[in-house]
Parts: C-alpha cells; structure tokens; sequence
C-alpha cells in the first residue's frame, strides 16, 4: 500500500522505529559507551521521498534533521 506523506507535511510525526540501536560516548576516556535502543523518533515532517521521510526536530535549542528509511519504521502517528 502507498501513502501519500506530501499530505502530511508540516505535521507531528512520532516514529516507533524497528529494532534500531544508538551510543553515547562519555566525558572521559575511561568511560564506556553505553548502547541503547532507539524507540521513537518525534519531528515535523519537512520531506517525503520514495524510499524514507525527513523530520525535523529540535533538542537543546538546536535544530536538526532526521532521515528514516521506510524499513526502519514499524508504525507512525500523525498530529
């Protein structure tokens, strides 16, 4: 089934993602990365392509841009 995302642009999407891990690194050198699985991804949808969508976000007052690759997404709620 195809969706048409252009409907949806400049909408609140919230992204649970499939399986999908991230890394924090720590201060120090002696630290150890901690791993954690990334749930959600939360953005204004600025983007749709044929194969991923484009979400911008912000954290800590900096804007930033998130590529998700359809085989990455396990479902999406629209606001």
């Amino acid at each position: 089934m195809q969706m048409d995302w252009n409907k949806h642009l400049g909408k609140l999407l919230n992204v649970t993602m499939n399986e999908n891990y991230g890394v924090v690194y720590g201060k120090g050198e002696k630290d150890h990365p901690v791993f954690y699985e990334i749930v959600f991804k939360t953005g204004k949808l600025i983007s749709a392509f044929d194969n991923s969508l484009l979400l911008e976000a912000t954290r800590e007052n900096q804007v930033y841009n998130i590529y998700i690759p359809f085989a990455s997404i396990k479902c999406v709620e629209i606001f």
